[in-house]
């Protein structure tokens, strides 16, 4: 994936500390690496605007300068931003590692690992599918616009017409990129342009005042106090016309080169198909685990892991007198099953939603018997917008503000309810709620004394594989499935799901798998529904890589726990194993296995 893409999409508003915006910027002297590191990501966050709203810290303050902009999505704008990342990655090493030692040794290191991963990233210049289905500012800044960007007063409101008004203009930069992209050789699969398309069509079939951008607005203004209806009607107005002039040319412009593309475009599903590609297949492995795992090896994990499973999976079918047909016909009964099913209307969504707060608070109940620090940041659990939900996954965790100005929120997709029966909602929160990404981010946010890098670094492997692990131990350790057998079958289910992930990923990447096998190979182990396993696979066809963290994140948090168990036996603390873990925020598997072998060399030492 390209550098820009890497940047904002990997990093999501994960990457910097806009935090503290120009007080530090004029008041913070490198004078120490975490200074250093702090006035290095500030200077690349102040170019980003997506990524300072995203934290949250200066909108709608004095020192708010960026919130009615977009970034530059020039391959210019892209060059810029690597002579930065370059210039900050070696002016790190002037800091250390010589001579650090705690928390500042480790900041190098994660920033280090960090800041070398963008670079490496920056060499696949046409390394990706720049538009597709399911990411792309297509897709991404609808989203970023109607929910990220907070509207509490009317210069709020102005600059949110302002964006809408860049947004044209990053449709443009956005188009003569894939162009570039097309010129050398990159051009998405077939079913991938397809679905892009549909996606892009759908989102401006309504016209302009018919847009979510347009439609979404009148209810945020009705929030904002002191607003007349004169200002109101004014303000809706400009947007309609900025969606108008720039945002539905500019997607009609992308849908026409598209569908030129499509003309030239095959149906091979893996990246392997363009210039490069096994070596962008192998970079994205090592940045997405964070490891040197070959595909094969991936693979193999996989293959070993679906067959654990099944295993388990089987006992509990057969416990519960559940004995014809394949498993995954067995299962895939259960999913339809009308008894385990909410209505798929409102009155069904509306229920589930209720379900999945009665969830949270019961696991909430007994999480401080198993963890130290508890996340003070309030969670909401809400619909995936619907705009959105033909391409979104089956739930989601967008973080809280740093500023308390946004909560942290767990997305429910309720397109189609059957997708979610009821046993499978257990696990769903678990890994995006308690005790998963909203504890893991919860945990990183409230860290002090470190680089504000350390706060929000996004490495996938830890934050799905804590997020794995937290659905794991919901059931092996705080007994949340005791009474719910089917409930321990949706964790099983969720942990296959993960598990064919390595093998459909790396079997179309490396092994040219198509699309067709990779699908009937996930439906057969997983029993989901045809809908639900074609939304995945295409995801994985666009983001290569990524699904092989959750597994491979899991088991290496799962061997850390498994080797402090063995080292301090009755000495083993659960709670303070997890604060050891989560307490330093997100890093490389390799760095993390060596502050839990600290964590366990202090434990050993207090006994001596």
């Amino acid at each position: 994936m390209r550098l820009f893409l890497k940047i904002l999409a990997g990093l999501f508003g994960l990457l910097i500390v806009a935090a503290f915006g120009l007080y530090t910027w004029f008041w913070w002297k490198p004078v120490g690496i975490n200074n250093y590191i702090n006035k290095a990501t500030i200077s690349f966050a102040m170019e980003t605007p997506e990524l300072m709203t995203q934290l949250g810290l200066i909108d709608n303050t004095p020192l708010d300068f960026h919130s009615g902009k977009l970034g530059d999505y020039t391959e210019a704008g892209e060059q810029k931003q690597l002579a930065k990342l370059r210039s900050a990655r070696a002016g790190l090493d002037k800091y250390g590692p010589e001579g650090l030692k705690g928390q500042e040794l480790l900041s190098y290191e994660i920033v280090a690992w960090f800041f070398d991963e963008l670079i490496r990233q920056a060499e696949f210049e046409h390394g990706g599918y720049r538009v597709n289905q399911i990411s792309g500012v297509t897709v991404d800044m609808p989203r970023f616009l109607t929910d990220t960007h907070v509207i509490v007063s009317k210069k709020s409101a102005e600059r949110y017409v302002s964006r809408v008004r860049e947004f044209g203009r990053v449709l443009e930069e956005v188009r003569a990129r894939v162009e570039d992209d097309r010129a050398a050789g990159v051009i998405p699969p077939d079913f991938v342009i397809d679905k892009s398309i549909a996606g892009m069509k759908a989102f401006i079939e309504g016209g302009a005042d018919g847009n979510i951008l347009v439609t979404s607005l009148p209810a945020r203004l009705d929030k904002v106090e002191g607003l007349t209806a004169e200002t109101k009607a004014a303000l809706l107005a400009d947007t309609t016309e900025a969606v108008e002039s720039g945002v539905i040319p500019g997607y009609e412009a992308m849908i026409a080169l598209m569908q030129d593309m499509r003309a030239q475009a095959t149906h091979d599903a893996g990246i392997w198909r363009i210039p490069d590609g096994e070596r962008i297949y192998a970079a994205a492995l090592k940045s997405q685990t964070t490891t040197d795992m070959s595909a094969e090896e991936i693979h193999a994990l996989g293959l070993s892991e679906v067959a654990r499973i099944e295993a388990e999976v089987g006992a509990i079918l057969a416990a519960a007198g559940l004995t014809e047909g394949t498993q995954s016909e067995r299962v895939e009964a259960l999913m339809t099953d009308p008894a385990h099913n909410f209505t798929n209307d409102e009155a069904g969504r509306q229920e589930m939603l209720d379900y999945l707060v009665q969830l949270n608070e019961q696991v909430m109940a007994k999480a401080g018997d198993y963890f130290v620090t508890l996340p003070p940041q309030p969670l909401e659990i809400v619909r995936v917008p619907e705009y959105s939900q033909d391409s979104s996954a089956g739930g989601y965790y967008t973080p809280p503000a740093l500023d308390g100005s946004r909560p942290g929120r767990f997305y429910i997709n309720q397109k189609t309810t059957t997708d979610n029966p009821r046993w499978t909602l257990p696990t769903l929160l678990y890994h995006e709620a308690a005790p998963g990404h909203h504890f893991q981010i919860s945990a990183a946010q409230l860290i002090t004394g470190v680089p504000m890098i350390r706060k929000f670094s996004p490495f996938t492997a830890y934050t799905e594989g804590w997020a794995l692990y937290a659905e794991r131990i919901a059931a092996t350790d705080m007994g949340m499935y005791d009474e719910d057998a089917l409930g321990d079958l949706g964790r099983l289910k969720a942990e296959m799901f993960r598990a064919v992930r390595l093998v459909v990923d790396s079997g179309m990447h490396a092994k040219k798998w198509s699309r067709e096998e990779a699908i009937v190979y996930m439906k057969e182990k997983t029993g989901q529904s045809e809908d639900e396993v074609v939304r995945e696979i295409e995801r994985y066809v666009v983001w290569p890589g990524q699904a092989t963290a959750y597994k491979t994140g899991q088991l290496s948090i799962l061997a850390a726990r498994a080797r402090a168990e063995a080292a301090l036996g009755d000495k083993f603390d659960l709670r303070q194993f997890h604060e050891a873990v989560l307490g330093n925020g997100a890093m490389p598997l390799g760095i993390l296995d060596k502050v839990v072998d600290e964590w366990i060399a202090s434990e050993l030492a207090k006994g001596a």
